[in-house]
């Protein structure tokens, strides 16, 4: 990039940061897509594979895994250097191979390509929520984080859809595309805008004002003190307990495909509505964008509120999740020789025409949207309990134990699902599987209300260090600094 580029007037202003606060957006969404394109198509690639669906469940879980432990390195490094060149780099990796995915031939093949796509989203996980933390400021993360996390979310209901809708009769279909999107946007990160690390911090403003600069970086023995920080240690415990549960949720187009397939209708036809069912059903986390401005504003009066809201949230959406997988779906008139299109407008006009599939409907807005209220507030609180140099760190464990939850709710409900064929036939062994593994909210909720006593203490605690670096002097800041990256 040239110097005179980088002096243009909207370089680092307000239409910039906008521009790049997009950017992030899409490409946190098209990483999840990747993610969640082949849960959807189990059924399909088994079939062309020559494997079980199980051992596509096991590939996934190996690729969640793979997400958790590089998201670690990757939010490291980031924490120590230049984060617009690693977010460029994973974001190629990740597209390269999605794409050698959708060209393999055999189930190994599908499986190395798959692992290598998982080491590119990792950089995303930890790197991109380091830099998302410096453009906004902690009065409104919790509004913008709704957005960063329903990015994610569309993403992976993207994802879903466009293996649903490209990939009933061609698995690769959606693959390909998915990894084409990714080049293509990837190019934007070039004129994206790096904010200097701690910005947007109140208590830094005086440092930035003087022209001077913030420039800590972690070191190996912060990771102690990351540690020491209570809450820290809560959320994430509950990072591992509730993502055991949402890992389980990626099956949940596989109920109703299952649902689907019990009244008479073919895979491919099953395929694509029972899709299309499961991304409506959980449009109830769209409460998120209300949960991050509600989360923002009893944040201001109380440092306990947005662990009050995740608590409340959580406890609250289990009983409606596990009513919902149990409604049952006593008719659905799909029509017949219909194509895609129509299909899906068909599907989506069933919901509310079913009475039994609106009741599902309406079930699931309460589950899901009490769930939502976790998702920017989460994020929210790992930038406010943690200095700007460590965040990447922290948002690279909490994926980490987050991986770890994943790979187990999705792994292990496969396995029961298969399991419990013994007691419950299709698709009633999904909708018990799903069922036993919301249960794991429940512990994640408690580590939350430990998280109400703790919060208050630990931010505070955070803001005052920044407030005595701002205050040190430009020499001492210097040394500080120095002994920081050696």
């Amino acid at each position: 990039m040239s110097q005179k580029f980088m002096q243009w007037d909207w370089w680092g202003g307000r239409h910039h940061r906008v521009f790049t606060v997009i950017v992030f957006i899409i490409l946190a969404s098209l990483d999840n897509s990747a993610r969640a394109v082949a849960p959807p198509l189990y059924a399909v690639m088994a079939h062309d594979l020559g494997v079980a669906e199980a051992a596509l469940g096991i590939a996934t879980g190996l690729n969640i895994l793979v997400v958790a432990v590089t998201s670690v390195l990757w939010g490291y490094w980031g924490d120590r250097g230049s984060r617009k060149k690693l977010l460029l780099y994973g974001t190629i990796i990740w597209s390269v191979a999605m794409y050698l995915t959708g060209v393999a031939q055999t189930y190994t093949q599908y499986l190395i390509w798959q692992l290598v796509t998982a080491i590119g989203i990792g950089c995303i996980a930890s790197v991109g929520f380091s830099v998302v933390t410096d453009l906004i400021p902690p009065g409104r993360r919790g509004l913008f984080m709704s957005f960063w996390g329903l990015s994610q979310a569309n993403g992976g209901g993207l994802g879903a859809l466009a293996g649903s809708l490209l990939g009933a009769s061609n698995w690769r279909l959606p693959f390909i595309v998915i990894a084409t999107a990714g080049v293509g946007f990837a190019l934007l990160y070039v004129f994206t805008f790096e904010p200097r690390r701690g910005e947007s911090e109140p208590e830094l403003a005086k440092i930035f004002a003087k022209g001077q600069r913030y420039g800590r970086r972690i070191r190996k023995s912060d990771i102690k003190q990351i540690l020491r920080i209570r809450s820290n240690i809560w959320i994430l415990l509950q990072g591992l307990a509730s993502t055991i549960a949402f890992g389980s949720l990626i099956w949940m187009p596989r109920l109703y495909i299952g649902k689907l397939q019990a009244l008479g209708y073919d895979l491919e036809t099953a395929t694509i509505a029972g899709n299309i069912l499961a991304l409506t059903l959980q449009g109830g986390l769209y409460v998120a964008i209300i949960g991050g401005i509600w989360g923002d504003w009893w944040q201001r009066h109380n440092l306990a509120g947005r662990a009050w809201l995740c608590t409340i949230g959580t406890l609250g959406s289990i009983p409606f999740l596990i009513l919902l997988f149990f409604l049952p779906l006593p008719e659905f008139l799909l029509p017949a020789d219909a194509n895609k299109a129509q299909l899906v407008w068909a599907t989506i006009l069933g919901v509310f025409t079913h009475r039994w599939v609106l009741l599902a409907w309406i079930v699931s807005l309460l589950g899901f949207g009490l769930l939502s209220l976790d998702v920017p507030n989460r994020s929210a609180l790992l930038s406010d309990l943690n200095q700007p140099e460590h965040r990447g760190t922290v948002a690279g464990m909490n994926t980490l134990l987050a991986g770890v939850g994943l790979a187990a709710g999705n792994g292990l409900t496969g396995l029961a699902q298969t399991y419990l064929l013994t007691n419950f036939a299709a698709p009633t062994n999904y909708a018990v599987g799903l069922a036993v593994f919301q249960l794991f909210f429940i512990p994640a909720g408690l580590f939350y209300a430990r998280m109400i006593r703790t919060t208050p203490h630990d931010i505070a605690r955070a803001r005052r260090t920044l407030t005595r670096r701002a205050e040190q002097s430009v020499t001492e800041r210097i040394t500080d600094e120095y002994i920081a990256v050696k």
